[in-house]
C-alpha cells in the first residue's frame, strides 16, 4: 500500500475545516525603502555608509544580476507569494498547516541524514535517524513531530554545509529566483539534496509528487509559510547589502557546527 497518499488523504481530509485568522497571523505589508530613496552621492553620510558596507564586501560578481533578482523577488512576493499564503492561511487551519509542514520536514530529514553522515557527524546521524523512525511511525507518517517533543528538533544539514565542511569554496554570491540569497556552492548543493531525496523515493514521496502536481504548489506555499523573512523588513536601503553579508555568516556559522 502506497503510504504518502494515505497521508495525503489524511491532511485533505483535515482541510474540511476552515477557521478565521487572527490577528497574530496578519502577514505585515510589503515595504520597499528604495522607492523613496533619493541619494546625494555628495553628502558626507552617504559616503560614509557606503564605505562602511565596503568593509563587509561579499564576493558577488554579478551584483547587477543579483539585485535586479533581488528586486523581482520582492515584487513577486508583494503580489503573489505573500497573499497567497495569506489565502492558504485564511481557508486552512492551522492545525493543518502544522501538519503539512511536518510532513515535508519529515521528508527533508533524509538528505539530512545523508549529509550528516557524509560529515562523520555520527551522534547528530543517530539523532535524525530517530527522528525519523519516530515520526514516520508514531507521528503518523511525520504528520505529528513527536520527536521533536522527545527532545529531538530537527537538525539541517544540506550538502552545501557538505561541501564547505571539507573546504570547498562558497564561489560567487548568486540570488535565485523565488529561492533568494545563495551561493555558487549553495545551488549545487540543492540539487544534490533533490536528487538524494530522488534516490532514497522515501514513502515513495517523489513518485506521488510527480503524480499529483498539485502537491508541488502545496511544497512551494509551505516553503513561503515558514520563512518569517519580508522584504523592506529591514527598512534600510542597503538591504540587499545587509542581507548578503548575514546570509554568508549564517552559512560559515552553520558549517562549523
Amino acid at each position: 500500500m502506497n503510504r504518502l497518499p494515505l497521508s495525503a488523504a489524511l491532511l485533505a481530509a483535515l482541510t474540511l475545516g476552515a477557521i478565521s485568522l487572527s490577528a497574530a497571523d496578519e502577514i505585515p505589508p510589503y515595504h520597499d525603502p528604495l522607492s523613496a530613496l533619493t541619494i546625494d552621492t555628495e553628502g558626507g553620510n552617504y559616503q560614509f555608509e557606503r564605505s562602511s558596507l565596503d568593509a563587509l564586501k561579499i564576493h558577488d560578481p554579478i551584483e547587477g544580476f543579483n539585485r535586479r533578482m533581488y528586486r523581482f523577488n520582492g515584487q513577486f512576493d508583494e503580489y503573489v507569494y505573500l497573499p497567497t499564503v495569506h489565502a492558504y492561511k485564511t481557508v486552512t487551519p492551522k492545525l493543518v498547516r502544522t501538519g503539512v509542514s511536518n510532513v515535508f520536514a519529515n521528508l527533508a530529514d533524509v538528505p539530512n541524514l545523508a549529509n550528516s553522515l557524509a560529515q562523520g557527524k555520527l551522534q547528530k546521524s543517530g539523532r535524525t535517524t530517530a527522528r525519523l523512525l519516530f515520526n514516520t511511525t508514531l507521528g503518523v507518517l511525520g504528520i505529528f513531530d513527536v520527536a521533536k517533543a522527545m527532545g529531538l528538533p530537527q537538525e539541517a544539514e544540506d550538502f552545501g554545509q557538505t561541501l564547505g565542511h571539507y573546504g570547498v569554496p562558497t564561489g560567487p554570491y548568486l540570488v535565485l529566483p523565488l529561492l533568494g540569497p545563495s551561493t555558487l556552492r549553495d545551488t549545487t548543493g540543492r540539487a544534490i539534496d533533490w536528487s538524494i531525496e530522488d534516490a532514497a523515493a522515501y514513502l515513495d514521496n517523489r513518485s506521488y509528487m510527480n503524480d499529483n502536481p498539485w502537491s508541488y504548489g502545496l511544497f512551494a506555499i509551505n516553503l513561503r509559510y515558514i520563512n518569517g523573512f519580508r522584504y523592506g523588513s529591514l527598512d534600510s536601503p542597503f538591504e540587499y547589502d545587509q542581507v548578503r553579508y548575514l546570509y554568508i555568516k549564517l552559512r560559515e556559522l552553520q558549517i562549523q557546527q
